[in-house]
């Protein structure tokens, strides 16, 4: 009598166990997130694919670029990369790092550093340095995709010539 009353608690313990999410491995996943964002570096760069580009970005994403308007959404998103990819010379690239995760492993953050090359006043092109964060947030589809990307001007190099 007393071991059946033993094996309902253990079969359930063991059930419970079973059914309970993978632990969170914040190395891993640090691995997982900067070789998908340095992927989105990459093909934005290229800049010819606009559906793939913003394939990055959650539907609820921000993306606030300095001294322009807040595009919010994948719609607004989506504006604003075709015609930055419509820009004769336009090339952006980004590296990032520093990851930080929030507690449950859903969210993360990184900081990275950016060139985006343009036509210049002149018409000739220019290359501007930029620094930036993105926030990240896993999706249940099992891929991070980016929610918030923030980025400005570093600040000037003491004694560069002006």
């Amino acid at each position: 009598m007393k071991s059946s009353r033993l094996i309902i608690p253990v079969a359930a313990a063991l059930v419970a166990l079973g059914c309970a999410s993978p632990s969170f491995n914040p190395i891993e996943e640090q691995q997982k997130l900067l070789q998908r964002d340095a992927e989105w570096a990459d093909i934005a760069s290229a800049g010819k694919d606009v559906e793939k580009t913003i394939s990055y970005f959650s539907d609820d994403a921000l993306m606030i670029p300095q001294g322009q308007p807040i595009a919010e959404g994948k719609a607004a998103i989506r504006a604003y990369v075709t015609a930055s990819f419509k820009i004769p010379g336009f090339r952006i690239h980004w590296k990032s790092e520093k990851v930080a995760f929030s507690p449950d492993g859903n969210l993360a953050y990184m900081r990275g550093t950016s060139t985006t090359t343009v036509p210049g006043p002149n018409g000739a092109l220019v290359t501007i340095p930029g620094r930036g964060i993105s926030v990240w947030r896993m999706e249940p589809d099992g891929l991070w995709r980016c929610v918030v990307d923030i980025w400005n001007d570093p600040p000037p190099v003491v004694g560069a010539p002006k």
